[in-house]
C-alpha cells in the first residue's frame, strides 16, 4: 500500500508532525485502486464526520462476559460484560473488565468467586434485562424471569437455562493504567477456571458443536451477533496443536 499525503483541503498534516487535528485522511493506493482513509487521535475525533465512538464497533465481534457473583452476605449479582475474554489455557483463565466500581468487580472482590455463564441467542432478552442498573440488592435473575442453578466448587450460581458455564475462583483484580501512568476507574478481573458445565446434547464426536448453542457476541453501537457458522482453517507446523489449540 503506498499513500499520498494532499496539499490543501482535510489532511494537511504529515506523518511525524505534532498537532494532528480529528478526522484527517490520506489517500491510500491499494491494489491499483485509490481509497480515502479517515485517521484521528481517539480523543480528537470529529463527531460531524463519527457522531459515535467507533472503537467498539470495530473491535468485534467480543464475546460476552455474563458474569454471576456473591457477596460475604449473600448477595448475587448478574450482569454480562463485552469486554471479557479467555487469557490463559493452562492453567485455564478468563476475565471481564469492570468500567468503574460495579457491583460484579465488588462482590468477585468480596468473595473471591465468579461464575461466567454463556449467552446465547435464544437468551437474547433475558441477558439484555440483567444489564439493566438496579439497586444492590435486588436481584437481577429475578429481574429477567431467570432461575438459579447450584454451582459445584464456588459459591455464585449459575444460570440455570445457559447451556454452559465455568466456576472461575478469583485470582488477580488489576486497575488498569493509561499510557501517563495514571490510574483509570477500570478494572481486569481475572479468575482460574475450577469447574465446566456444557449441556451434554452438543457434545458429539469429543468436541462441542458450538453453533448449535447459538453464543452473542457483542458489537458496537446497540449491535450484537451470533455465531452460527464456523469455518475450518489449516495451520502451518507449529502454530497450534490440532484442534486449535494455542
Amino acid at each position: 500500500m503506498s499513500a499520498e499525503w494532499p496539499d490543501s483541503g482535510r489532511g494537511l498534516l504529515k506523518p511525524g508532525r505534532s498537532g494532528y487535528k480529528a478526522s484527517l485522511f490520506m489517500i491510500a493506493k491499494r491494489s491499483g485502486l485509490m481509497e480515502r482513509i479517515l485517521f484521528f487521535e481517539p480523543h480528537l475525533r470529529d463527531k460531524s464526520v463519527l457522531a459515535h465512538d467507533p472503537f467498539k464497533a470495530l473491535i468485534a465481534p467480543r464475546p460476552i462476559g455474563w458474569i454471576s457473583t456473591m457477596d460475604k452476605a449473600g448477595q448475587v449479582n448478574l450482569a454480562p460484560y463485552s469486554f471479557f475474554n479467555a487469557f490463559s489455557s493452562e492453567p485455564p483463565l478468563i476475565g471481564f473488565c469492570s468500567e468503574g466500581a460495579k457491583d460484579s468487580l465488588s462482590f468477585a472482590r468480596d468473595g473471591g468467586e465468579f461464575v461466567w455463564n454463556l449467552a446465547t441467542y435464544d437468551l437474547r432478552n433475558e441477558m439484555s434485562l440483567s444489564s439493566a442498573p438496579l439497586p444492590r440488592g435486588d436481584s437481577e435473575f429475578v429481574h429477567a424471569g431467570l432461575e438459579t442453578a447450584p454451582s459445584q466448587l464456588v459459591r455464585p450460581p449459575r444460570v440455570a437455562i445457559s447451556p454452559a458455564a465455568m466456576e472461575c475462583k478469583l485470582t488477580q483484580i488489576i486497575q488498569l493504567k493509561d499510557m501517563d501512568g495514571k490510574d483509570m476507574p477500570r478494572f481486569l478481573v481475572l479468575g482460574q477456571v475450577v469447574m465446566i458445565h456444557i449441556a451434554d446434547r452438543y457434545v458429539r464426536d469429543g468436541m462441542i458443536h458450538v453453533t448449535e448453542m447459538k453464543p452473542l457476541a457483542r458489537c458496537g453501537y446497540q449491535d450484537y451477533t451470533v455465531l452460527d457458522e464456523v469455518f475450518a482453517l489449516k495451520r502451518p507446523a507449529g502454530g497450534g496443536n490440532s484442534v486449535g489449540g494455542g
